[in-house]
């Protein structure tokens, strides 16, 4: 059992719980919620015993084993799939003494390391740790890769199949959905849902918590407050509380009021001193009932330009991909000025590819691409969040998009997006992932597009923002086309599905909940197929190549800093009026060079990549 009785903790100058207590049972999964910043990661810590209270006792059961996450991963040679066992530390300590056993001919020592093996199902482990590889993504060749030779992204989910692979009484996960695209997290759910122990998640993915906790815990104003049931529970339950906590609050001003009248007419009559003073005490004592506010601190707004083209942009006989190695073919779709789309598809499908075509950013292989000259595009995608100046501020970045607009205007648009007072002028650099994300929306709605491509917007965004920005979408004007693994974002925004598969895009006319089977479905197929070929380079070549494209993506990225920073000075209508048209062109040029480079770095990025796999 977990118990925090009293428990009081600071970081710093600030306090994150403040006398707080909570219970929770053994087998409860938990979903931990609460604003950035309030505590969640750190009561994670405080249960490792990473971190000691300042006051209170925290109490975990001395048997239970734990199991989290780690947030990094040490590069190596060891393979993935030899890095997930290592997770059931057990096997991994037998599976060293037998070694040394046999080494040194000790059958009765190795006849009961085999007994203990089998005690701990050990045979089955490799079996085990294949599955989980496979449930995130990882493909038969992929499972033998040094660990090294795996993006970021792809690391963590090691760091995560690793934790599930460890036996254990109690699991923590911080976020596990965040480097996991839709069909992953379909199957981490159906995982987590068998999971026979104690389970607290923080999670911002509100579907997710349905489908696998029975019980939320809210951090709120340093204290956790309990609600058994699902997110969508809590949910009517925190509305219900608020109703009544603000007739609390409207009963309370009447007496208060009703109290402070009589301590006006009365105070300086010496015959009602006394029942004056008495008053004004109990006023003093009276503890003041703080009104509920709205927990969310902005209200997105997107605004869609005029006059939207119709249609909106459309393919004919089109073949997406890099250089000339198509990813998608022979497609032809038509996008409306009213189209709500979300893209389905599992990872590598080739979703991102087509929203970046859409963009502009990737040339097509070959065939038609037809779009209005006047039409304006929004374009989100997560390297966007690196663009930013590190160095400068929020109202930075939208002054420089909008010269001589007025500085009030500026200031209250970012409000907008939670960037009042102060924040407009904080450094990006010490900016959280969820607070870079609210400002590359808001520079994108400064823009009024006509069209709005977003990939995976929901990234680092907690429950309230992707409240908003859904809200925000169902009022957008214009066409949206989205790439999420946010299933409560997909079910509330689009009105059309397209399949990203095999190659093509086709309608998806069933609902989220069909599109899961499927995938599961597909899982299946692929875990039946036989084993891809063992990848023939050595560790040596593989580290190569993965250094070689960790420096395309680096340069990749310098020269999309340099295009966009172009992209912004030539949409600036004062640089023609105010300058010659020679510089302009001269501009216009240079970017044109830029995006003919980025093109060969993507080709040999992609060629390089095959070749890896």
């Amino acid at each position: 059992m977990i118990e925090l009785k009293g428990v009081s903790l600071n970081r710093g100058a600030k306090t994150l719980l403040s006398q707080a207590n909570l219970s929770i049972h053994p087998g409860e999964k938990v979903g931990l919620i609460g604003s950035n910043g309030s505590g969640k990661s750190t009561l994670l810590s405080l249960l490792r015993k990473e971190l000691k209270e300042d006051a209170g006792d925290v109490i975990v059961s001395k048997q239970w084993r734990i199991s989290s996450v780690a947030q990094e991963l040490e590069q190596s040679e060891t393979t993935a799939i030899d890095f997930v066992l290592s997770g059931d530390e057990e096997w991994a300590s037998i599976q060293n003494q037998l070694t040394v056993a046999e080494q040194e001919g000790k059958t009765s020592e190795i006849v009961a390391l085999h007994d203990r093996l089998a005690t701990i199902d050990g045979y089955s482990a490799p079996a085990r740790a294949a599955e989980l590889l496979h449930g995130l993504g990882f493909s038969a060749s992929q499972q033998n890769w040094a660990t090294q030779s795996f993006s970021g992204g792809w690391q963590m989910r090691l760091n995560l199949a690793r934790a599930l692979m460890k036996p254990c009484e109690l699991m923590l996960l911080d976020e596990p959905t965040n480097h996991l695209d839709l069909d992953a997290i379909v199957w981490l759910e159906r995982w987590l849902q068998r999971f026979s122990g104690t389970l607290i998640i923080i999670s911002h993915d509100s579907v997710f918590l349905d489908n696998v906790v029975q019980k939320i815990v809210w951090l709120d104003q340093k204290k956790f407050e309990s609600h058994k049931g699902n997110y969508s529970d809590f949910i009517v339950w925190r509305a219900e509380k608020i109703q009544l906590h603000q007739k609390m609050v409207e009963k309370q001003e009447q007496k208060r009021a009703h109290m402070q009248s009589f301590v006006d007419r009365f105070g300086a009559k010496a015959s009602k001193a006394k029942q004056a003073q008495s008053r004004l005490k109990m006023l003093a004592k009276m503890e003041v009932l703080s009104k509920i506010q709205n927990q969310t601190n902005f209200v997105f707004n997107l605004p869609a330009a005029e006059n939207c083209p119709n249609p909106v942009a459309y393919f004919k006989d089109a073949f997406l991909g890099y250089g000339d190695k198509p990813i998608l073919k022979n497609l032809t779709l038509q996008i409306g000025p009213k189209d709500r789309i979300g893209l389905l598809g599992a990872n590598g499908a080739g979703k991102s590819t087509l929203i970046k075509t859409l963009s502009g950013q990737l040339q097509m292989v070959s065939g038609q691409y037809t779009r209005s000259p006047k039409l304006k595009i929004g374009y989100f995608a997560q390297h966007q969040l690196d663009l930013l100046e590190p160095e400068q501020t929020a109202y930075w970045h939208l002054e420089r998009d909008s010269p001589g607009t007025s500085p009030t205007v500026l200031r209250s648009f970012l409000g907008q997006f939670g960037f009042a007072g102060d924040m407009a002028f904080s450094r990006i650099g010490v900016l959280s992932g969820g607070e870079k994300a609210r400002l590359v929306l808001a520079l994108l709605a400064w823009q009024k597009p006509h069209l709005l491509l977003l990939d995976e917007p929901t990234n680092h965004l907690d429950l309230e923002t992707r409240e908003a920005l859904a809200l925000a979408l169902q009022d957008f004007e214009g066409a949206v086309i989205v790439v999420s693994h946010d299933r409560q974002l997909l079910g509330t925004v689009v009105d059309q599905f397209w399949l990203v598969s095999h190659g093509t895009v086709s309608a998806y006319d069933d609902d989220l909940e069909s599109y899961a089977d499927w995938l599961l479905k597909e899982r299946k197929k692929e875990a039946s197929a036989p084993a891809e070929e063992m990848p023939k380079n050595s560790t040596r070549e593989s580290k190569e190549k993965t250094e070689k494209l960790s420096k395309i993506e680096k340069k990749i990225t310098e020269l999309q800093k340099k295009i966009d920073a172009l992209n912004m000075s030539l949409s600036d209508l004062t640089l023609y009026e105010q300058t010659t048209s020679v510089a302009w062109a001269k501009e216009q040029s240079e970017k044109d060079a830029l995006e003919k480079q980025l093109v060969e770095w993507e080709n040999e990025w992609y060629s390089l990549l095959q070749k890896h796999q």
